[in-house]
């Protein structure tokens, strides 16, 4: 089966089909008034509780230049997160919707490449499957 599941940078014009966009940022855009989100295309849902610890985000963000195997180590830190039992309930949730209605997660990066919401993308496909 298919999941209905894409990425979107937070601020980027939706895409046909995209479905309910979900923030997995830490913090809200400044300057953006509440009723705004959905309508400046930011998201339609607020969901913090998947974003990474900034403990894990301001250790990553210091790195001077960071390099493919930083952000390798990055993942497997934030991975150890996301199998807590509440953000394992919601990546589990998230799977299920996914399978008949499509959803968007996203987040302020520009290179989803490194990017938590790459990782994301891979714990929902997998939980989708009932995947460790």
């Amino acid at each position: 089966m298919k999941l209905k599941l894409r990425t979107f940078q937070i601020g980027t014009p939706r895409r046909p089909g995209e479905g309910l966009r979900l923030a997995t940022a830490r913090f809200l855009p400044r300057g953006v008034k509440k009723a705004d989100y959905a309508r400046l295309d930011y998201f339609d849902v607020w969901l913090p509780l998947l974003a990474p610890s900034q403990a894990l985000v301001a250790s990553y963000k210091a790195k001077k230049d960071p390099q493919p195997a930083d952000f390798a180590k990055f993942a497997v830190r934030y991975r150890k997160e996301m199998s807590a039992p509440d953000p394992r309930h919601v990546i589990a949730l998230l799977a299920e919707i996914a399978k008949s209605r499509p959803i968007a997660i996203g987040c302020y990066c520009p290179d989803e490449r490194f990017c938590h919401r790459s990782v994301l993308h891979e714990l929902i496909a997998a939980a989708a499957r009932h995947e460790k």
